[in-house]
Parts: C-alpha cells; sequence; structure tokens
C-alpha cells in the first residue's frame, strides 16, 4: 500500500519514550506527522492536548492512523463512529517499543498491507487476524492500485463461501492473485472477474474493474470546501483532497484547501475561467491521474459542478466520458450564515444570484418579484459589487412592494473565516452600504421572527408552519 492513499499518515504519540519508534515508522512509511501530547511531548510535529477528540478527528478526515499505545484507548475513543466499514482509514497500534503491530481498522483501504510494511522496520510479525487473508494470502476487497471492486458488499459472503470449502474460476487477468491459496478450478461456482467493462455484478462474482488503455482509469472530484473553517470541510471532501494528484480551483480557494502534499500539484487560475478549468481538469483525469476541482461552499450551487458537466456535456472526447466522475457536497454560504443566527430558512426558500454577468438583469428583476410575491425567504449572492453598487438597491425596492419594512434580513460576512459577521436587521433598515460581495442577505418571509438571546445578540428564525397550518397548542 502506498502510504498517500489515505493522505498523509498520523503517528500519534503520548510520551517521549515512543518518539524513537514513531521516527522508525515515518521512515519506513516515507512520510508521516507525528502528533505528541503537548504536556508529555516537547518535539512532536504537531502537538495536541486531547487524544479522544484529536483522533475522531483524524478518523473522520479520513486520515491512516498510527497510535503508539494500547489498543483499548483508541478502540474506546472511535467506539461511537464505526457505523461503515467501507469508509473507514487504516487504524493501527504498535507497542512502544516496536514489538507488536495490530492492525484495527481498514481492512477494505489496506490496513493489513501496511501492518507488514511497519512490522517488517522493526523485524515482527504483524498480528493479522483476518481469516480470509491468512488463509489464501490475499485480501479479496483491497486489490492493487488502478483496479476497482465494484461490488465490495459482496465480498463478506464471497470470502465466507471461499473459507466453507468452495471453488474459485477466474475470468480475466489478475497477476497480482498469483500465487496465492485460492481454491481455482475452472467449474467453480464462485466467479472472480477483471473487466474493463464497468457493468452489474453477477451472483456469486467478485467483479473488478482493471485500467483501460494501459493507465488506471482517471478520477475527477469536484467538492465544496464549506464555507471556509476547516471543521466544516466534510470528511469526504478533506480525503479527496488528500488522493488527488491535480488540485483546480479559484486561487482563493485553493490555498484554502490545503495544506497539500509536496507532490501534488496546484493549477490556480481566476475566477472567471470555470469552462477552460473543468476542460483542464478532464484532460487532466483522461490521463489516469485523480483530480480535484475545489468550489467553497457548496459545488452545485453557483459553483463549479455545473461548469464541469457542461465540458463533459459538449465533448465528444471517449477518454473524457471515461473518466470516473464524482460530485461531493459542502456547505453553502446560506445555510453557514443562517444556522449561525438560527433558522430563517427554516420554511420554503429560494436563493438568487444578483449577478448579470451570465444573465440578463432583467431576468433577475422578474424573479425576485415572483419569490417575492410567493413569500419566500429569499438568500441573495453576489449582492453588490465595484462595478454594480446600484443593484442590491433595485433589488431591495422590488422586495419591499410586497414585504413589510420589519421583515427579519440576516448579514452574513465571511462566515466561517477569520472576519467572520453575522448580523440581524429589517428590511426597512437595511442599505447597500450594509453589504460587500463577501456577505449573504438573507431576507425572511412574512413569518419570519426575531427575537433577543440572554448574550446580547439575537436570533432569527421561520416558523415551520405557515397561515392556517399553525399546530394547535
Amino acid at each position: 500500500m502506498h502510504c498517500d492513499e489515505m493522505g498523509r499518515p498520523a503517528i500519534l504519540v503520548l510520551g517521549e519514550n515512543s518518539l524513537a519508534t514513531a521516527e522508525r515508522i515515518r521512515s519506513a512509511l516515507g512520510e508521516a506527522d507525528i502528533y505528541g501530547l503537548e504536556t508529555r511531548v516537547a518535539r512532536a510535529d504537531i502537538p495536541f492536548s486531547d487524544f479522544g477528540d484529536t483522533l475522531r478527528d483524524l478518523y473522520e478526515a479520513g486520515r491512516t492512523i498510527v497510535a503508539i499505545c494500547a489498543a483499548g484507548i483508541v478502540i474506546r475513543a472511535l467506539a461511537r463512529l464505526l457505523d461503515n466499514k467501507r469508509a473507514e482509514p487504516p487504524v493501527l497500534v504498535v507497542a512502544e517499543d516496536g514489538s507488536a503491530v495490530v492492525p484495527l481498522l481498514g481492512g477494505l483501504a489496506g490496513v493489513n498491507d501496511l501492518a507488514r510494511q511497519i512490522a517488517a522496520a522493526f523485524n515482527v510479525a504483524p498480528a493479522i487476524t483476518t481469516t480470509g487473508e491468512l488463509r489464501f494470502g490475499v485480501n479479496l476487497l483491497h486489490p492493487p492500485a488502478g483496479y476497482t471492486l465494484l461490488n465490495p458488499e459482496a465480498g463478506k459472503t464471497f470470502i465466507s463461501d471461499l473459507l466453507a470449502g468452495e471453488k474459485v474460476r477466474l475470468v480475466g487477468d489478475a497477476p497480482w492473485l498469483a500465487g496465492t491459496k485460492l481454491p481455482f478450478d475452472p467449474g467453480g461456482r464462485l466467479t472472480i472477474t477483471v473487466t474493463t467493462e464497468n457493468r452489474e455484478p453477477e451472483a456469486d462474482e467478485l467483479l473488478y474493474l482493471a485500467p483501460a488503455r494501459g493507465a488506471r482509469r482517471g478520477r475527477l472530484a469536484v467538492v465544496g470546501l464549506g464555507p471556509g473553517d476547516p471543521i466544516l470541510m466534510a470528511p469526504a471532501v478533506r480525503q479527496e483532497l488528500q488522493r488527488a494528484d491535480d488540485i483546480l480551483g479559484y486561487e482563493t480557494y485553493v490555498r484554502m484547501a490545503g495544506p497539500f502534499r509536496p507532490d501534488q500539484v496546484r493549477h490556480m487560475t481566476d475566477n472567471r475561467e470555470e469552462m477552460q478549468r473543468a476542460r483542464h481538469a478532464f484532460a487532466l483525469a483522461a490521463t489516469g491521474r485523480s483530480v480535484a476541482m475545489v468550489s467553497s461552499g457548496d459545488p452545485g450551487i453557483f459553483a463549479m459542478a455545473a461548469a464541469v458537466l457542461e465540458a463533459l456535456d459538449e465533448s465528444d472526447d471517449p477518454a473524457w466520458h471515461e473518466v470516473e466522475l464524482v460530485i461531493l457536497p459542502g456547505i453553502s454560504a446560506a445555510m453557514a450564515a443562517a444556522a449561525r443566527i438560527g433558522a430563517p430558512l427554516g420554511h420554503d426558500f429560494c436563493i438568487l444570484s444578483l449577478s448579470d454577468n451570465l444573465k440578463p438583469w432583467a431576468t433577475i428583476e422578474e424573479r425576485l418579484d415572483h419569490a417575492a410575491r410567493a413569500d419566500f425567504a429569499m438568500a441573495f449572492y453576489n449582492p453588490i459589487s465595484r462595478a454594480r453598487p446600484w443593484q442590491l438597491g433595485q433589488a431591495l425596492d422590488i422586495v419591499r412592494r410586497h414585504r413589510a419594512p420589519q421583515t427579519p434580513v440576516v448579514l452574513g460576512r465571511d462566515v466561517g473565516r477569520p472576519g467572520e459577521k453575522v448580523s440581524a436587521t429589517s428590511l426597512g433598515e437595511l442599505t447597500p452600504e450594509q453589504v460587500d460581495m463577501r456577505t449573504v442577505v438573507i431576507i425572511g418571509s412574512s413569518t419570519t421572527r426575531r427575537f433577543n438571546r440572554k448574550d446580547g445578540g439575537e436570533w432569527v428564525y421561520t416558523p415551520r408552519w405557515y397561515g392556517e397550518g399553525r399546530p394547535k397548542s
């Protein structure tokens, strides 16, 4: 297993006596970050104060974890997170002197291969207890790089049948299975198939997708970073960023997505070059590279997902259409601002961009009028800029035809970033001077309410009932 498959490994150390072992593990893996308990370890790369919280954060971020401590500590710390076996990163524990290497989690992510790699550095045998792997000398659920098991959910039953004595026939070329102890038989009831055809697996079959044209299949992941705070980034997004060979996006967002490994290539462009950026991403992925396209917030809301799909829709290049394309959501600016102040989007709402770069201003005015008439709560993106300082004022004039002056308004600026500011005002009091391009404006519906918090701030919410639908007390 290459250590970058699940991101840069994290080695957790609880005392100075474990540092020599940690450094030996790092040498065996090629690269890793050493995390040290700040009250006991002075020479760690990254200090931490709470072992359980740090361990859980690393696990949810998809990082490979090597903890130099007792297995029970790790098990208790991660127990409440263990609900999806197929999403587990590798987790191992190592004795302080390196005499024991125990893989705990991440069988589908190659944890046993990692255990062998670490154990070899200490000239010991890893404590591998996976029955199928011990019996047959191979982990069928973790094929080599470039191959993809299309039906991992069938693996448990398949391996159980093998252990019970069933024979297996091989269809296709699987060089990594040569020399294993699998019970191959041309007449076997079970089938292992290796193919370049992406199809539905059959019963009693493990189906592996092999690289096409002599190279691994490329991957393009369009990911949402969220509003800016790393703790609000989805773990699946962080995992994609860690696996990527290339990261593309507007310079501000690419920098926000870091830190990166030295071998990862960053392609930073102007924010207006969306289609060129999307085509560049497919060109890279079509060569077999793993590519991450980054957006702030959610990539499907006024961001790069639509541009990527448009580029693919317009292309007749078969290599582009063979790229594995995934889109991973993020927390949008409107959702983040709403959560900071309560629930102003608690009932029906709409999101509108006030930028007329890609649509006529007349269309924006028409949509504003309809949304205001329909009494939606509204979130405005791109509300104002130096090039169009007049548009927000005109938008507010349209809304005020249908909405009372006391209608609550939420202003969320740089939510999730160091300069964050979220405040409440009213539609009658709101002026364009209170807003800039980095502010999301949320205008409530006729039922939206405000009330004071004990800390001096305000809560804003839109009840889930409407009109005659209010629940009876």
